[in-house]
């Protein structure tokens, strides 16, 4: 295809990540840092690498401050968008606005928002009630799916999925972006794939307990534990699937991207950190000061997701005995208690 221009918004880890099959495939690629991001851009355009990365850009990529947006947008085919899920309202008051009419969007940003009702919204679908409201054309996608920033820079064999509501611009979205190890589907079901997506950080962190309470019981040296993990794996994709159940969502390619995700995330990043440190005994306040500094995404989906639950199972249109491990770790967030986890509902009994 002729070369397209492609503009990153937000310097964080995965949004940049994304430079590089943008710019291996042999686009324009424009780095945006947001207002927060200016000591990021600084040392990008002294030394060509990302302060998180150890490897660098490839040759080409342009960096730009916040400040310089206009510019950077002038002549833009299609907007990454990469901030963090603290930034969802920033992006829609901030950035949305000042993107040309129509472009293609493609987010990063990964997470729910509860409603009162108890419904819960992807982040696309709320961007997109934000734009009707403000009478702003958009066209807004999102990639989901196991997929850690470093590993994709190392050029690690990935497979993620775009969703969006028009095939068509997702067909476009994976010519500029698919490469020989980035691999992708496209889907129109962005209910499925974000709210998969989105779960799979509160689950990964109830996984990640085990591995801090068998630290604490034999030492933070002792050999890994796998029987507890795989048992909590299990019974978090149970959970998982009954609640893209209630999403209508629940199809064996969404449950792939899910659980996919909640494998790489047990095993990588700040989530499993926060919940080997809580598995070790640590309270949610002593381990978010232990981590100080370090985004916790991973708690916020957590406790919108258990609000919503206990909002529908009020209304009698779910069972709150049926999501024990979800339950726990709320209740782990929310209310400080001990680690404990409920072994015995997890069983089942089926004839």
């Amino acid at each position: 295809m002729t070369k397209q221009t492609v503009v990153i918004v937000g310097a964080g880890m995965m949004g940049s990540a994304l430079a590089f099959p943008a710019m291996e495939n042999g686009h324009e690629v424009r780095l945006v840092g947001t207002h927060l991001d200016d000591d990021v851009i600084t040392e990008c355009k002294k030394t060509g690498k990302h302060p998180k990365f150890n490897k660098k850009f490839p040759s080409g990529v342009q960096y730009f401050f916040f400040r310089e947006l206009k510019e950077a947008l002038a002549g833009a085919d299609m907007v990454i968008g990469g901030v963090s899920s603290f930034g969802v309202e920033w992006f829609s008051e901030v950035v949305l606005p000042q993107l040309p009419a129509g472009i293609p969007v493609l987010t990063v940003t990964k997470g729910l928002i509860n409603l009162p009702n108890g419904d819960l919204l992807t982040y696309p679908e709320y961007w997109e009630q934000e734009c009707c409201k403000r009478g702003i054309e958009a066209d807004l996608n999102a990639v989901g799916g196991p997929c850690t920033s470093y590993e994709l820079v190392a050029h690690d064999q990935t497979e993620v999925s775009f969703c969006g509501r028009k095939i068509e611009t997702l067909k476009y979205l994976k010519s500029v972006m698919e490469t020989d190890y980035y691999h992708i589907s496209i889907t129109t079901d962005i209910v499925g794939i974000e709210t998969a997506v989105a779960l799979k950080n509160g689950y990964a962190l109830g996984i990640a307990l085990t591995i801090g309470v068998n630290q604490k019981e034999f030492g933070t040296d002792s050999e890994i534990h796998f029987n507890s993990q795989a048992a909590v794996f299990g019974q978090a994709t149970r959970e998982m699937t009954k609640l893209l159940s209630v999403r209508g969502s629940d199809n064996i390619n969404n449950r792939a991207v899910g659980f996919g995700d909640l494998y790489v995330t047990v095993y990588g990043g700040r989530t499993r950190l926060v919940g080997i440190l809580l598995g070790r005994g640590l309270n949610i306040d002593q381990a978010k000061a232990e981590l100080n500094g370090v985004t916790l995404e991973s708690l916020v989906v957590a406790e919108r997701v258990a609000q919503a639950v206990r909002v529908k199972a009020e209304k009698g249109l779910i069972r709150l005995e049926d999501f024990p491990l979800l339950m726990h770790v709320d209740d782990i967030i929310s209310k400080k208690a001990p680690v404990d986890i409920p072994w015995d509902r997890f069983t089942y009994c089926e004839t």
